[in-house]
């Protein structure tokens, strides 16, 4: 489940004098993924439009196509009511840091109470100046390792992006695109127990229990392993399907080759 609604477009993301082209595209690439639409670009070093951001876009092109250019970071964040900024480093100004989890829910609350928002990403080498960095309301930083702290744009828009996407839902389980199969309903305890007795049979009969005093306890650690695996009524058919076989049990009747039947489990010759 979702909160109210996942927002159409979410936050803009601005990317301030990109170098690459394929940075653009792969920063689109990344919005799309997580349902963002609005990417802004400040005076991209090669000039626009970029066949290069195109390809990296990799078929984003309801993200691509909407691309809008500006001459200032102050033109492209003139519309915005709440905007963040993204760096690594540390800057000698009087704004609150946040996590990008924490500023997520910031910019979805101010959204859905109708103000525009925005991220704003520096420069492939540089970053944002501190001008730059003075419109924002708010500085967002990354938990990343300080021996490493250069991270390329599209892996900085993938992750807030991400954190954006998963501050509409109820839980992370709930955004997957598809969950474990689930047409085969959780055992019961009868059935686990016929399981359970059926094995125990069938190492009787291959004298598995030695020496025979000690049966009980094995068996006990037999069944807590089994519980453990939270079998599913399927899974139980099918157990008790492979203990008959190697129980060598007759199977149900078969038609042979020459049109008999059969309840071995023997191939036909």
């Amino acid at each position: 489940m979702s909160s109210p609604e996942l927002l159409v477009d979410g936050p803009a993301v601005i990317l301030v004098e990109p170098q690459l082209g394929e940075n653009i595209g792969t920063a689109a690439r990344a919005m799309a993924n997580f349902g963002l639409r609005d990417l802004r670009i400040v005076n991209p070093r090669d000039g626009w439009p970029n066949e290069s951001a195109r390809r990296a876009a990799s078929r984003a092109d309801h993200v691509f196509d909407r691309i809008r250019l500006f001459d200032t970071v102050e033109a492209a964040v003139a519309d915005l009511g709440y905007l963040v900024a993204t760096t690594a480093r540390s800057r000698e100004l009087a704004k609150p840091v946040r996590g990008p989890a924490s500023a997520a829910g910031i910019m979805r609350g101010h959204m859905t109470a109708g103000v525009k928002t925005g991220v704003l990403f520096g420069r492939e080498r540089i970053g944002l100046t501190n001008e730059e960095i003075s419109l924002a309301d708010e500085i967002v930083t990354l938990p990343i390792d300080p021996q490493f702290a250069s991270l390329n744009i599209a892996q900085a828009v993938l992750i807030v992006a991400y954190e954006w996407r998963r501050s509409g839902l109820e839980t992370e389980e709930a955004g997957l695109r598809f969950a474990m199969p689930n047409d085969s309903r959780p055992a019961t305890k009868q059935e686990l127990l016929g399981l359970f007795e059926h094995l125990e049979g069938a190492l009787d009969q291959v004298t598995f229990f030695r020496p025979v005093e000690k049966r009980p306890v094995v068996v006990q650690t037999l069944r807590a392993m089994l519980q453990r695996a939270q079998f599913t009524e399927a899974d139980i058919r099918t157990l008790r399907g492979v203990i008959a076989a190697l129980e060598n049990r007759p199977t149900r009747p078969r038609k042979r080759a020459d049109g008999t039947e059969t309840t071995s489990r023997e191939a036909d010759d």
